[in-house]
């Protein structure tokens, strides 16, 4: 953040000395041209066979001179911009790193992980509807996907393809389908959906239409009584427009924006996917936590530290943000220590909680049976179970 702010102070020098050289360059430049505009007018007033006068030629000496103090002076303050934009220029040089190379890790993305890298690449493709991308990626890379994992990609894409252009229809057929799975979510897709249908016909007219479809919304009362009693007052302005209506806000284009987020949540958690593309959540986590590293490895040179970066995990905590915390963090009470996959958390047999490593030492110290080190209960190691968040 140091670094951040410090380059942005020298942004700040160069946009305002860029805002007095611009006024003073504007100034001095409509000068010049009143002083040229001026000495025209002074030629053109005198007879063409008339000799030139000793008037005529101090107004010509006067404005050569403006026009190359003008020049001089841009000259000049061109300098000084120039100056200040390289002090710009070694500020970014300064506080950030162009050459990240040195955090690579050998054999990072080699064997399996590259593998995996490709898929997270492919399914990113597929889920911005790039097919044919992602299908010749996948072709180049020797991946096998199943055609029906592919097929949940496609008809997402066209549903979402078709709320963009105000057309329900295909979102609707897929609700309908899922309508039990989306209910035990506590999913309200389907209400929505069959709102903004009912929107569209009484907005474009059919009110006949409305009227015979609103006794499908009878159905969501039970949660949705509030929101359908506002639908039900759309009838009284129909011939005069919605739009002069109390229930105009129901006409905003956001409302379509939100259901198809609203289509794009559920869908990805019908089918088992993530709602943001994990290269983009990868790539984010990632700029977030290279400025930080890098500071780090120039810190642990300096001090002659090397090999940290061998490990599993990194050398020291990198905030990622609440947006960015998938799961709880346990730190276990015994050792002090955040578990890891290498040591996860284990529940003991009456409830309590500790590492599996702290378990190992306990087990250790007492021989056969293990014994909370809250409370008199003991067990044996079989009894204790992994947690996972």
């Amino acid at each position: 953040m140091e670094a951040c702010l410090a380059v942005e102070r020298e942004q700040e020098k160069v946009v305002k000395k860029l805002k007095a050289v611009s006024g003073s360059a504007t100034e001095k430049l409509q000068q010049v041209l009143h002083q040229i505009q001026a000495l025209k007018e002074l030629l053109t007033a005198a007879a063409p066979d008339a000799k030139v006068s000793e008037a005529q030629r101090e107004a010509v000496r006067q404005c050569l001179y403006s026009i190359k103090e003008a020049a001089q002076a841009a000259s000049n303050e061109h300098k000084d911009m120039h100056a200040t934009i390289s002090k710009l220029g070694k500020a970014i040089d300064k506080n950030f790193s162009a050459d990240i190379s040195a955090m690579n890790v050998d054999g990072a993305f080699s064997g399996q992980p590259c593998l995996e890298l490709n898929r997270v690449i492919c399914e990113h493709l597929f889920r911005q509807g790039k097919m044919e991308v992602g299908e010749t990626l996948m072709k180049e890379a020797e991946l096998e996907l199943d055609q029906s994992y592919l097929g949940q990609f496609t008809e997402l894409n066209l549903v979402l393809e078709a709320l963009r252009s105000r057309n329900v229809e295909p979102a609707l057929e897929w609700a309908v389908v899922h309508r039990e799975r989306l209910l035990a979510h506590g999913s309200c897709l389907e209400f929505k959906l069959r709102q903004l249908k009912f929107l569209s016909l009484l907005s474009g007219g059919h009110t006949s239409e409305a009227l015979a479809y609103a006794k499908i919304l009878g159905q969501f009362a039970p949660k949705h009584i509030f929101e359908i009693k506002r639908l039900m007052g759309c009838f009284l302005f129909a011939h005069r427009g919605l739009e002069q209506s109390p229930y105009a806000d129901l006409l905003d284009p956001w409302h379509w924006t939100e259901v198809a987020d609203m289509f794009a949540r559920d869908a990805c958690k019908l089918l088992g996917l993530s709602l943001e593309s994990p290269l983009r959540v990868s790539l984010s986590a990632g700029c977030l936590a290279l400025p930080q590293l890098l500071h780090l490895r120039s810190v642990m040179v300096q001090r002659q530290v090397s090999d940290i970066w061998s490990r599993d995990e990194l050398p020291c905590e990198v905030n990622l943000g609440w947006e960015r915390r998938y799961h709880s963090v346990f730190t276990c009470p015994i050792l002090r220590q955040q578990t890891t996959d290498g040591n996860p958390p284990v529940r003991l047999l009456c409830g309590h909680a500790i590492s599996r490593d702290a378990m190992k030492k306990l087990i250790i110290q007492s021989r056969s049976r293990l014994k909370c080190p809250y409370c008199p209960i003991e067990m044996l190691e079989g009894e204790v179970q992994e947690i996972k968040f």
